[in-house]
């Protein structure tokens, strides 16, 4: 019991030495501040920025925020701005940006398009007037459309698809009453086609009845007659018939695929893509000469396929504007990933898992640490993708190395072999992506 009271008095003689020092420190520094208020305030900021520093490092660099922030590079009214963002969609973010959006405007890619990556392209084409000759009629509007095609149609005219359609600036304000884009329309001629007895509706360019047989790709034989003669200038809904006599014949009517055209577009983000112009499948009108025996078809013998209706081709632009951060392009090489699929591993990673997180399941937020007994089965669980690729079952990247469960470079390194085994490389691995939503 003496000792014990003796280590309590020793304890409290220490306890008031200190409590003494610690007044006389204060009343120093108290009357240093009152004489010296600016450096009070300088001592502020460096705690401040002091405590940041504690902060930043404690959270390995990451900075405080919404797992789902991405920055955007948006392209409006001439200018170009980079944006952080935490919305969803591109009408979200636009709407959040007090971007507002008027008659005739275009927006690319399309409002309801995920942003789900940085330095994600968002483009607002402003409608501009634009005056289409169709003719002698003469219509002004306002479009922010990008073929001539797509801009006389936006500007309220009906066209056919062989039609042929240009644009080009105006430079004769007096005459246009306009300083925008002037769009000439050049109608297809109405005709009608009396083929064996079928008779099809068509326009056509063509200037007399030969060119018209051989715009639609009529094959005329020996034994057919055509009406009126070969050489006859041809006028609006002229009537031509190709008749073929003792044999008989059947016609029907197939569709005609829409052509497909892609442009590559560095103001979109890589993966992107956007219709410029909508397609539209054409006619075909197929004819077969039948040979019948005791009143039935035995055979049948291909001889006509004329086009009766051009079909429109759809212009679709894809994005290839793409910048890669350096800890993911770290994470790729060390994977032995060639430089050149870097972009299509970017992506695929990017809406498999945005936020590169080893230890990521599907359906999770976040990144969280790996517990099994919180999944329990799921390694296993062909339901359930896990890590950077969302493999199914997570288990299967066993084979790239022990530490698949938490180690990116060993993920992606098995993804790499996935990606090329199942299709051939990563760039095939990134068509059927843009085509199926998944790989």
């Amino acid at each position: 019991m003496m000792v014990l009271s003796k280590l309590g008095k020793t304890m409290n003689h220490h306890i008031r030495k200190y409590r003494m020092h610690f007044r006389r420190k204060s009343r120093r520094l108290d009357k240093y501040f009152h004489h010296h208020p600016l450096r009070m305030f300088a001592a502020v900021i460096i705690a401040v920025v002091g405590l940041s520093a504690i902060l930043f490092v404690s959270l390995s660099g990451q900075t405080v925020g919404a797992p789902n922030s991405h920055i955007v590079i948006l392209y409006a009214d001439r200018k170009t701005k980079t944006l952080p963002t935490r919305e969803e969609t591109v009408g979200d973010f636009l709407n959040k940006a007090a971007v507002t959006l008027h008659d005739g405007d275009v927006v690319e890619p399309a409002l309801n398009s995920k942003i789900e990556e940085d330095n994600f392209h968002i483009n607002v084409y402003r409608a501009a007037p634009v005056v289409v000759y169709d003719g002698t009629q003469v219509m002004h509007g306002l479009s922010a459309a990008l073929t001539p095609r797509s801009i006389a149609e936006q500007a309220g005219a009906q066209l056919y698809p062989e039609d042929g359609v240009t644009a080009q600036p105006s430079d004769d304000f007096l005459k246009d009453g306009s300083i925008g884009t002037k769009v000439t329309i050049d109608r297809a001629v109405p005709a009608t086609l009396n083929l064996y007895g079928s008779q099809l509706n068509v326009r056509t360019h063509a200037k007399t009845v030969a060119d018209l047989l051989k715009e639609k790709h009529v094959k005329v034989a020996a034994n057919d007659v055509v009406t009126p003669a070969a050489t006859t200038v041809l006028a609006h809904d002229t009537q031509v018939f190709v008749t073929r006599f003792g044999t008989q014949v059947v016609t029907t009517q197939e569709d005609i695929p829409a052509p497909s055209e892609t442009v590559q577009d560095n103001s979109l983000s890589f993966g992107t893509t956007v219709i410029r112009q909508a397609g539209a499948a054409g006619k075909k009108s197929v004819t077969y000469q039948i040979e019948l025996k005791n009143g039935a078809e035995v055979s049948r013998q291909l001889i006509q396929e004329v086009i009766v209706q051009q079909p429109v081709a759809q212009i679709t632009a894809r994005g290839q504007a793409v910048q890669i951060p350096s800890d993911k392009e770290s994470i790729m090489r060390a994977a032995g990933i060639s430089d050149s699929d870097f972009p299509y591993v970017y992506f695929i990673i990017n809406h498999e898992n945005g936020l590169w997180c080893p230890t990521r399941y599907q359906g999770t937020s976040g990144c969280p640490a790996y517990y099994t007994e919180k999944f329990p089965g799921a390694e296993t669980n062909t339901n359930t993708g896990y890590g950077l690729c969302q493999a199914t079952p997570g288990a299967k990247m066993a084979s790239a190395g022990d530490d698949w469960r938490t180690n990116a470079v060993t993920q992606l390194r098995w993804c790499s072999g996935y990606a090329t085994g199942r299709y051939g490389s990563w760039e095939a691995a990134y068509e059927h992506w843009l085509s199926h939503n998944n790989w």
